[in-house]
């Protein structure tokens, strides 16, 4: 059998006295989308800041697809296929949605400050960049200035510029949060979109949006992965309803 695509191995992260991830287990297939579930405070944006390589793990490894890559900073975990969207959305404001998805697309490439010619000007991203703003259906809205976009389309826009690095895994960091209803459910028709083609670990604190998407869910408690297995699994399965939804189950 083939070695998933993401295999996390006794992950640990420490803030002072707070365990933030405590000894975290993860696979993920490749093509699957792995949801990240557990009530604030249980450690899962700091676990995907570990698989990102935006934070340091204490102890434990990380594999992707077939490499260690533990000690890999952010961008060179970037330029080997892991891509990242933030709970806070991170954009240009003052450049348009497609100066912003060009700008990543040059960046990835390792020269985005080397050139003297901006990228706004580099025809071979632009035209790259305005197709990926139309599979995130953004295409309409590539000459608005980035500030000037509603939420629901900044967080389209990062999914653009995540999309321009050409992933192999996307990591997501709650991509419907603050959304109204109907950005709520455009995004979740791109998701599906996206998850036909790309591999994703998802956190989310929608359990509508999660099982709507995820294959497969983990449940995190206190830095700690107490389950992970099918969405209908999870959402019977006694210790998550007891940890995570606060119920009462009978022994």
């Amino acid at each position: 059998m083939a070695e998933p695509l993401l295999v996390v191995r006794g992950l640990r992260k420490r803030f002072g006295g707070l365990v933030a991830t405590d000894g975290v287990d993860l696979d993920v297939a490749e093509g699957e989308t792995l949801a990240v579930i557990g009530p604030n405070g249980a450690g899962k944006t700091t676990l995907i800041g570990q698989l990102s390589g935006d934070l340091v793990p204490d102890a434990g490894s990380i594999r992707f697809a077939g490499t260690d890559i533990t000690a890999l900073a952010a961008p060179a975990r970037s330029r080997r296929g892991l891509a990242r969207s933030f709970q806070i959305t991170s954009i240009f404001r003052d450049f348009t949605a497609l100066d912003n998805v060009a700008l990543a697309a040059q960046a990835h490439a390792g020269h985005s400050f080397r050139f003297w010619r901006p990228a706004r000007e580099e025809a071979a991203l632009r035209a790259p960049a305005r197709a990926i703003l139309e599979q995130v259906g953004l295409g309409a809205r590539g000459d608005a200035l980035a500030g000037t976009l509603a939420h629901g389309e900044q967080r389209q826009l990062e999914i653009a510029m995540a999309l321009a690095t050409r992933p192999r895994l996307l990591l997501l960091d709650e991509p419907v949060a603050g959304m109204g209803t109907d950005e709520s459910q455009r995004m979740v028709q791109l998701l599906r979109t996206l998850r036909s083609r790309h591999t994703l670990v998802l956190v989310e604190h929608d359990m509508d949006v999660v099982f709507a998407l995820a294959d497969r869910i983990s449940v995190m408690v206190y830095g700690r992965v107490i389950a992970t297995g099918a969405p209908e699994a999870i959402r019977v399965n006694p210790e998550v309803r007891r940890a995570y939804l606060g119920e009462e189950v009978p022994a």
